[in-house]
């Protein structure tokens, strides 16, 4: 976790313990007067769960900087000796054998007063640090970077192809979107994503999912929304209350995150399955809405499986994993709806995917599917891939090229058959009309 440690780390403990080297390992302030102008200017990550930039510490009698959550001290960066330890730390873990890092809410390790704190160039500078120590010491390890960001501060992360950054960052704008299209049956904001981050240069890697630990924010491209003459709050709220399942016609079971009364904004929860409806359709014995559910699940894992980048699955959604609503019993996880989606690996469940007939082997002969589409040549890392206009906003089509080779992807996000109508154009020949049942993946070669 590059910006914070919690306050029960061994560093905040000597902090708290009243040791200057590691008070100075935090922003500790004896009064308000840097918190204040800091405040005035920095926006906050949870208004709603977690007000204010500050929190005091009795035990030292300090402000100390939480941008996140009381319990998460931010780390102070101008400290070199913090760099060391968090090189030191990354080693000792490679030293072990970890292979892969994801380095944590990155975009705020930098503190500069009269700005926003958010993509500082000394960001850059750090993560550039890291990846040159890496490089020199265990050059087989990944940086894997969490920047929850807009798409055109992302490419920054990566670095360039001679002074490179991060290996590759999570796709989280793809993630919104891909629900956003999914709940409106409208792809046209997700295939706008899909080209400017397919614009982005070759040495640019995402990984794409459809679900993590944390929530889904619902963070669109506004200006794109307007144009399209979508008004941005009230797609934001049809698409949160549509997850929590408040919305007629909505098959989700899911909850609000950090709902905020002023703003309007809020994130949800819920596991890939419960939020296209397989719970829903268990609890009420509803044999179409359970058919229908598993077909969205497994199209949009083969939608995002069809991306450039690479293709992660959240444990649990090759079970059909549904929400642990068993949290709200639990007094340490109650106040946190995320643990909606965070319950442990269902292993009965997992046996249940070889005996035949039960929605386990469905979805994971369905993700075998998948994994074989992905077998195809035009897969490699070096293939051309770009968005098509199926002239039908309900269908999202990628193709696919590389060497000769043309693989069209077709998703129907709707409930309803379509047809997408295809141009062909120079080297990339396609059928002129594809008829798509409700949520067919369709998977053409040329």
């Amino acid at each position: 976790v590059m910006n914070h440690t919690a306050s029960s780390h061994r560093w905040a403990k000597a902090a708290q313990a009243g040791d200057p080297k590691y008070q100075d390992y935090y922003y500790c302030h004896d009064d308000r007067t840097i918190p204040d102008q800091y405040d005035a200017v920095v926006p906050e990550v949870f208004p709603a769960t977690a007000p204010g930039n500050f929190t005091w510490n009795e035990q030292m009698h300090k402000w100390v900087l939480t941008s996140f959550y009381p319990f998460q001290w931010d780390l102070n960066y101008r400290n070199p000796n913090v760099l060391v330890s968090v090189l030191s730390s990354v080693l000792g873990l490679a030293n072990l054998g970890v292979e892969v890092f994801r380095i944590d809410a990155v975009p705020y390790i930098w503190k500069e007063l009269g700005t926003n704190c958010r993509n500082l160039p000394q960001v850059h500078a750090i993560v550039r640090m890291l990846r040159i120590v890496l490089e020199c010491v265990c050059p087989a390890v990944v940086l894997k970077g969490e920047v929850v960001m807009a798409p055109k501060e992302l490419a920054a992360y990566f670095g360039t192809p001679e002074k490179p950054e991060c290996h590759m960052l999570y796709n989280v704008s793809i993630m919104v979107n891909l629900w956003s299209a999914l709940a409106s049956g409208d792809v046209r904001l997700l295939k706008d994503q899909l080209d400017k981050l397919n614009a982005l240069p070759e040495n640019c890697w995402f990984v794409n999912y459809l679900r993590c630990h944390d929530d889904i924010g619902w963070g669109l491209d506004e200006p794109v929304e307007e144009s399209l003459g979508i008004d941005p709050l009230k797609h934001k709220e049809f698409l949160y209350h549509f997850y929590e399942g408040s919305v007629p016609g909505s098959w989700a079971m899911g909850e609000l995150y950090n709902y905020d009364e002023a703003s309007k904004d809020a994130r949800s929860c819920g596991t890939t399955a419960s939020l296209c409806g397989v719970e829903r359709a268990l609890i009420t014995h509803d044999k179409p809405l359970l058919d229908i559910s598993m077909k969205r699940d497994l199209m949009m894992h083969s939608a995002m499986s069809f991306l450039r980048g690479f293709p992660m699955l959240s444990c649990g959604d090759e079970i059909v994993q549904l929400n642990g609503w068993e949290y709200k019993e639990d007094p340490d996880r109650v106040e946190d709806s995320r643990n909606l989606h965070r319950s442990p690996f269902n292993w009965e469940n997992a046996a249940k995917r070889k005996q035949t007939g039960t929605l386990q082997k469905q979805m994971w002969d369905g993700l075998k599917s998948v994994r074989e589409m992905r077998d195809d040549p035009a897969f490699a890392p070096e293939a051309w891939v770009t968005t098509w206009d199926a002239h039908n906003d309900a269908v999202l089509a990628v193709v696919r090229h590389v060497e000769g080779r043309t693989v069209l992807g077709l998703f129907n996000f709707s409930s309803a058959r379509q047809i997408a109508r295809l141009d062909s154009d120079g080297d990339i020949e396609l059928p002129a009309e594809v008829a798509l049942e409700p949520y067919q993946v369709c998977v053409v070669e040329k």
